[in-house]
């Protein structure tokens, strides 16, 4: 009898296949998520999916709301600041690890229950904190395109390491130091320093979008 022929089939579940499709999708990026290559990936028949999920888009809303349930949550009570400092540092290292899912995270029409009680709870600490609805409104936006936007960028780096780092600083040096001084003059001044790390801007930014909101909630007027 062949070895494993006695192990017990998974059943197929709509949780395994948002798994599958979650894997796919990390391994080859959205272009490579298809049926097929889901089917492939749970190791049953395209039309097997079907029995849990109509299509493509239920699928991507069920992988966008798992991403969001990676993302840490603070405790209740924690201060709003520290509230959306761990939450950014947390969403970025969560799209660090699924780079497909940058560019879906708010373009779901059916939200899933992960997504709605991220969103619903960064709104609760910000009117908890005395934001009013409307700067609640502006503080999501702005961490959201921060943490997004800086994570697409992030990935479209050309260096990855220390070394890699240095030779690109090197070679703008070289080839822009007449044409372009201020660029050579960062690389030279900045990017070659020791303990350089393009990551630590995320957190400069995020301390700056910190400081304009305070100011901006302690200037809202306050309801008698």
């Amino acid at each position: 009898m062949p070895a494993g022929s006695n192990r017990p089939r998974v059943p197929l579940t709509r949780e395994r296949v948002m798994e599958g499709a979650m894997a796919v999708a990390d391994a080859g990026g959205l272009e490579a998520l298809t049926i097929r290559s889901l089917a492939r990936e749970l190791g049953v028949k395209p039309m097997a999916v079907y029995h849990h999920v109509a299509g493509k888009a239920e699928i991507l809303d069920g992988i966008v709301d798992l991403v969001f349930g990676e993302i840490q949550t603070p405790p209740p009570g924690t201060p709003w600041r520290r509230a959306m400092r761990l939450r950014a540092r947390s969403a970025r290292q969560v799209l660090g690890r699924h780079p497909w899912a940058g560019t879906l995270m708010d373009s779901r029409a059916t939200p899933g229950p992960h997504t709605l009680r991220h969103h619903d709870s960064r709104l609760g600490t910000l009117r908890a904190a005395g934001f009013s609805v409307a700067l609640a409104g502006h503080a999501v936006a702005l961490l959201d395109g921060h943490v997004y936007g800086f994570v697409i960028q992030e990935a479209a780096l050309p260096f990855s390491t220390p070394d890699e780092t240095t030779q690109v600083a090197e070679q703008i040096i070289d080839q822009m130091a007449g044409a372009f001084p201020h660029l050579a003059e960062l690389a030279r001044e900045r990017v070659l320093e020791p303990g350089y790390d393009f990551g630590a801007e995320f957190d400069f930014g995020l301390e700056l979008i910190l400081d304009g909101l305070e100011r901006a909630a302690e200037a809202e007027p306050t309801s008698g």
